[in-house]
Protein backbone atom coordinates (compact mmCIF):
# COMPACT_ATOMS: atom_id res chain seq x y z
CA UNK A 1 0.00 0.00 0.00
CA UNK A 2 3.25 2.34 0.63
CA UNK A 3 3.48 2.12 -3.37
CA UNK A 4 0.45 4.49 -3.73
CA UNK A 5 1.10 7.88 -4.08
CA UNK A 6 -1.37 9.92 -2.00
CA UNK A 7 -1.25 13.36 -2.61
CA UNK A 8 -2.92 12.12 -5.95
CA UNK A 9 -6.51 12.12 -6.06
CA UNK A 10 -6.03 8.52 -7.48
CA UNK A 11 -3.95 7.39 -5.38
CA UNK A 12 -6.32 8.17 -2.25
CA UNK A 13 -8.73 5.91 -4.35
CA UNK A 14 -6.38 3.31 -5.05
CA UNK A 15 -5.60 3.21 -1.24
CA UNK A 16 -8.94 2.95 -0.49
CA UNK A 17 -9.40 -0.03 -2.52
CA UNK A 18 -6.68 -2.16 -0.85
CA UNK A 19 -7.54 -1.09 2.59
CA UNK A 20 -11.10 -1.80 2.16
CA UNK A 21 -9.93 -5.08 0.22
CA UNK A 22 -7.18 -6.03 3.35
CA UNK A 23 -9.60 -4.81 6.15
CA UNK A 24 -12.57 -7.20 5.14
CA UNK A 25 -11.83 -9.65 2.42
CA UNK A 26 -14.39 -9.30 0.31
CA UNK A 27 -14.15 -10.43 -3.18
CA UNK A 28 -13.34 -8.29 -6.32
CA UNK A 29 -16.85 -8.26 -7.52
CA UNK A 30 -17.74 -6.81 -4.24
CA UNK A 31 -15.69 -4.36 -3.90
CA UNK A 32 -16.53 -3.25 -7.84
CA UNK A 33 -19.92 -3.64 -6.41
CA UNK A 34 -20.34 -1.71 -3.32
CA UNK A 35 -22.40 1.27 -3.15
CA UNK A 36 -21.50 4.07 -0.74
CA UNK A 37 -24.80 3.47 1.50
CA UNK A 38 -23.26 -0.05 2.38
CA UNK A 39 -20.20 1.68 4.37
CA UNK A 40 -20.88 3.01 7.98
CA UNK A 41 -17.59 4.56 9.17
CA UNK A 42 -19.31 5.89 12.22
CA UNK A 43 -19.95 2.76 13.46
CA UNK A 44 -17.14 0.99 11.81
CA UNK A 45 -18.94 -1.64 9.67
CA UNK A 46 -19.66 -2.67 5.80
CA UNK A 47 -22.60 -4.33 4.42
CA UNK A 48 -21.75 -6.98 1.42
CA UNK A 49 -25.32 -6.48 -0.96
CA UNK A 50 -26.25 -9.92 -2.74
CA UNK A 51 -22.71 -11.45 -2.60
CA UNK A 52 -21.71 -14.47 -3.54
CA UNK A 53 -24.75 -17.26 -3.33
CA UNK A 54 -26.44 -13.88 -3.37
CA UNK A 55 -26.52 -13.52 0.40
CA UNK A 56 -26.07 -10.58 2.14
CA UNK A 57 -23.79 -10.23 4.97
CA UNK A 58 -22.61 -7.10 7.82
CA UNK A 59 -18.62 -7.04 7.82
CA UNK A 60 -16.98 -4.73 10.33
CA UNK A 61 -14.14 -2.33 8.93
CA UNK A 62 -10.93 -1.49 10.41
CA UNK A 63 -9.63 1.72 11.45
CA UNK A 64 -7.39 2.68 8.88
CA UNK A 65 -9.63 1.35 6.10
CA UNK A 66 -12.50 3.77 7.07
CA UNK A 67 -9.90 6.63 7.62
CA UNK A 68 -8.85 5.95 4.19
CA UNK A 69 -12.48 5.40 2.99
CA UNK A 70 -13.51 8.59 4.49
CA UNK A 71 -10.56 10.77 2.75
CA UNK A 72 -11.55 9.10 -0.63
CA UNK A 73 -15.44 10.27 0.06
CA UNK A 74 -14.95 13.71 1.74
CA UNK A 75 -12.50 14.89 -0.79
CA UNK A 76 -11.98 12.59 -4.22
CA UNK A 77 -15.12 11.06 -4.90
CA UNK A 78 -17.27 14.16 -5.42
CA UNK A 79 -14.98 15.31 -8.38
CA UNK A 80 -15.12 11.83 -10.00
CA UNK A 81 -19.13 11.65 -9.69
CA UNK A 82 -21.35 12.31 -12.40
CA UNK A 83 -24.70 14.20 -12.52
CA UNK A 84 -25.87 10.77 -13.05
CA UNK A 85 -24.26 9.31 -9.69
CA UNK A 86 -26.02 5.91 -9.00
CA UNK A 87 -23.69 5.87 -5.47
CA UNK A 88 -21.01 3.56 -6.72
CA UNK A 89 -18.11 3.50 -4.15
CA UNK A 90 -15.21 3.68 -6.44
CA UNK A 91 -15.62 5.11 -9.68
CA UNK A 92 -13.05 5.59 -12.77
CA UNK A 93 -11.64 9.15 -13.59
CA UNK A 94 -14.57 9.02 -15.76
CA UNK A 95 -16.42 8.88 -12.88
CA UNK A 96 -17.43 4.77 -13.93
CA UNK A 97 -18.21 1.94 -12.04
CA UNK A 98 -14.90 0.07 -11.84
CA UNK A 99 -14.51 -2.82 -14.37
CA UNK A 100 -13.24 -6.10 -12.83
CA UNK A 101 -10.23 -6.86 -14.87
CA UNK A 102 -9.05 -3.39 -14.72
CA UNK A 103 -9.58 -3.21 -11.48
CA UNK A 104 -7.29 -6.78 -11.04
CA UNK A 105 -4.64 -5.23 -13.56
CA UNK A 106 -4.24 -1.91 -10.98
CA UNK A 107 -3.89 -3.80 -7.94
CA UNK A 108 -1.44 -6.54 -9.31
CA UNK A 109 0.79 -3.29 -10.25
CA UNK A 110 0.98 -2.20 -6.62
CA UNK A 111 2.03 -6.04 -6.17
CA UNK A 112 4.16 -6.46 -8.27
CA UNK A 113 6.02 -2.52 -7.17
CA UNK A 114 6.17 -3.77 -3.97
CA UNK A 115 8.41 -6.54 -4.64
CA UNK A 116 6.73 -8.98 -2.15
CA UNK A 117 7.95 -12.27 -3.81
CA UNK A 118 4.17 -12.60 -4.01
CA UNK A 119 1.64 -12.86 -7.15
CA UNK A 120 -1.73 -11.73 -7.13
CA UNK A 121 -4.12 -9.59 -7.12
CA UNK A 122 -7.71 -8.15 -5.30
CA UNK A 123 -7.62 -12.16 -3.99
CA UNK A 124 -4.22 -11.98 -2.33
CA UNK A 125 -5.68 -9.32 0.06
CA UNK A 126 -8.65 -11.56 0.99
CA UNK A 127 -6.33 -14.43 1.32
CA UNK A 128 -3.90 -12.80 3.68
CA UNK A 129 -6.41 -11.42 6.05
CA UNK A 130 -7.81 -14.66 6.39
CA UNK A 131 -4.66 -16.20 6.71
CA UNK A 132 -3.64 -13.55 9.47
CA UNK A 133 -6.42 -13.34 11.59
CA UNK A 134 -6.20 -17.24 12.10
CA UNK A 135 -2.66 -17.01 13.00
CA UNK A 136 -3.53 -14.46 15.71
CA UNK A 137 -6.54 -16.52 17.41
CA UNK A 138 -9.32 -15.55 15.48
CA UNK A 139 -11.95 -18.96 15.38
CA UNK A 140 -12.62 -20.45 12.15
CA UNK A 141 -16.04 -19.72 12.20
CA UNK A 142 -15.50 -15.97 12.12
CA UNK A 143 -13.03 -16.58 9.22
CA UNK A 144 -15.86 -18.30 7.54
CA UNK A 145 -18.56 -15.44 8.30
CA UNK A 146 -15.98 -12.31 6.95
CA UNK A 147 -15.45 -14.69 3.78
CA UNK A 148 -18.60 -15.66 3.35
CA UNK A 149 -18.62 -19.21 2.79
CA UNK A 150 -21.46 -21.29 2.47
CA UNK A 151 -19.18 -24.56 3.98
CA UNK A 152 -16.53 -24.22 6.49
CA UNK A 153 -14.66 -26.85 4.76
CA UNK A 154 -14.07 -24.01 2.07
CA UNK A 155 -12.59 -22.22 4.83
CA UNK A 156 -10.60 -24.82 6.37
CA UNK A 157 -8.17 -24.13 3.38
CA UNK A 158 -6.51 -21.45 5.62
CA UNK A 159 -5.88 -23.63 8.72
CA UNK A 160 -3.00 -25.34 6.19
CA UNK A 161 -1.80 -22.33 5.16
CA UNK A 162 -1.29 -21.05 8.78
CA UNK A 163 0.78 -24.45 9.72
CA UNK A 164 3.91 -22.41 8.85
CA UNK A 165 3.44 -20.01 11.92
CA UNK A 166 2.50 -23.20 14.15
CA UNK A 167 5.53 -25.01 13.07
CA UNK A 168 7.66 -21.72 14.24
CA UNK A 169 5.90 -22.13 17.78
CA UNK A 170 6.33 -25.11 17.99
CA UNK A 171 10.26 -25.00 17.65
CA UNK A 172 10.51 -22.23 19.84
CA UNK A 173 8.47 -23.50 22.61
CA UNK A 174 8.46 -27.45 22.45
CA UNK A 175 10.64 -29.11 25.17
CA UNK A 176 11.89 -32.37 23.01
CA UNK A 177 14.00 -30.48 20.82
CA UNK A 178 17.19 -31.87 18.70
CA UNK A 179 20.83 -30.76 19.30
CA UNK A 180 21.57 -27.39 17.07
CA UNK A 181 23.61 -29.25 14.36
CA UNK A 182 20.57 -31.30 13.23
CA UNK A 183 17.97 -28.34 13.00
CA UNK A 184 18.13 -28.08 9.21
CA UNK A 185 17.31 -32.04 9.01
CA UNK A 186 14.21 -31.31 11.88
CA UNK A 187 13.16 -28.69 9.62
CA UNK A 188 13.14 -30.89 7.15
CA UNK A 189 11.41 -33.69 8.61
CA UNK A 190 8.22 -30.95 9.88
CA UNK A 191 8.08 -29.95 6.36
CA UNK A 192 7.60 -33.43 5.27
CA UNK A 193 4.69 -34.38 7.97
CA UNK A 194 3.12 -31.32 6.90
CA UNK A 195 2.70 -32.12 3.45
CA UNK A 196 1.90 -35.44 4.16
CA UNK A 197 -1.12 -34.58 6.39
CA UNK A 198 -2.16 -32.46 3.65
CA UNK A 199 -2.26 -34.81 1.31
CA UNK A 200 -4.37 -37.28 3.46
CA UNK A 201 -6.68 -34.48 4.69
CA UNK A 202 -7.27 -34.28 0.55
CA UNK A 203 -7.83 -37.74 0.03
CA UNK A 204 -10.10 -37.73 2.53
CA UNK A 205 -11.83 -35.46 1.48
CA UNK A 206 -12.01 -36.09 -2.00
Amino acid sequence: MSQVNVSEPLGVRDRAVMEVLYSTGIRRMEVVNLSVFDVDVERGTLVVIQGKGKKDRMLPIGERASFWLSKYLNEVRPTMALASDDGTMFLTRLGEKFNEAWLSRTVAKYIEKANLNKQGSCHLFRHTMATLMLENGADIRFIQAMLGHAELSTTEIYTQVSIKALKEVHQRTHPAKLKACENDEMAELLDALVMEDIQEQKILRG
